[in-house]
């Protein structure tokens, strides 16, 4: 049971959630109705980043001791052995489900768990081109839902905008990774660049992210409730994370900021759905 619960926690469930989220808002803003398919989608999001956040544990074992002790792994919860097994469990299921919602499908998921190991394994030692891979990645989630459900061209606009803001977010990651990173050479845009640019380029970014988010507004591809809930339950949130990401320096206070963050998109995904819907 204590295997289990691990395992659980190794695939980091909230965030594959969140990848699950994006495969509906896809789907709903798609207009097609092909909602079985889209269900299907969503699963094979939530398995393929349950498997990529498990590689990237798998991987990382020894810049989480300094970082991150108390995840599952460098905290002996379970072994290398159990984590690589559940890691490629869960990619060839999500590829079988797949394989039955249309080619296109099977083809993104495969290149996303190819590009995830990828990730984990090269690109995160990277300055910014890992960054830009998972953001490239999290944006695909909305796209892939309206490729399952046959009409993908009205989630450009929100792949763009999720693009920009989780760019934004994986900086602020590094700079809350940064003594680890710098200890086990890491190369980062924090570790690489200094602490200080990274900081300026997440505030460039994270503008960025709120000026972007209104552009479908301004289009009249969205309606007023939209702009109102944007601009009452996210642009807080960003003013927020650029003052204290002025003021903090340690990672446990940015990665608190981090998290923030993450769980406001939540109330962008609702703008969406209430924006969209007349």
């Amino acid at each position: 049971m204590k295997k289990a619960v691990a395992l659980y926690k190794l695939a980091r469930p909230f965030n594959a959630f969140s990848g699950a989220l994006a495969v509906f808002l896809g789907g709903y803003v798609a207009r097609t109705g092909e909602w079985g398919d889209i269900v299907m989608a969503a699963v094979v999001v939530f398995l393929v980043t349950g498997a990529g956040n498990t590689w990237n544990d798998y991987l990382d074992v020894e810049i989480d001791r300094i970082n991150r002790p108390d995840r599952v792994l460098p905290s002996g919860q379970v072994s290398k052995r159990a984590a690589l097994i559940f890691a490629l469990s869960l990619n060839a299921v999500a590829l079988m489900i797949a394989a039955f919602i249309n080619p296109a499908s099977f083809a993104v998921a495969l290149v996303a768990s190819a590009v995830l190991y990828v990730y984990s394994w090269k690109l995160k030692s990277t300055v910014l081109l890992g960054n830009l891979t998972v953001a490239i990645i999290s944006a695909m989630s909305v796209v892939f839902g309206g490729i399952a459900a046959g009409n993908w061209r009205p989630t450009v606009p929100l792949a763009i905008i999720i693009f920009v803001a989780i760019t934004g977010r994986e900086i602020l990651k590094t700079l809350a990774d940064y003594e680890g990173d710098l200890r086990q050479r890491v190369r980062t845009i924090s570790t690489a660049w200094g602490r200080r640019p990274a900081r300026i380029f997440f505030f460039v970014i994270a503008a960025a992210t709120g000026w972007i988010m209104l552009v479908p507004y301004l289009m009249d591809m969205y309606n007023d409730l939209y702009a109102f809930i944007v601009a009452v339950g996210v642009y807080p949130v960003i003013l927020y994370a650029l003052v204290k990401v002025t003021r903090y320096s340690s990672g446990r206070q940015l990665e608190r900021v981090s998290q923030i963050m993450k769980l406001d998109f939540l109330v962008w995904f609702v703008a969406v759905i209430v924006g969209v819907s007349a």
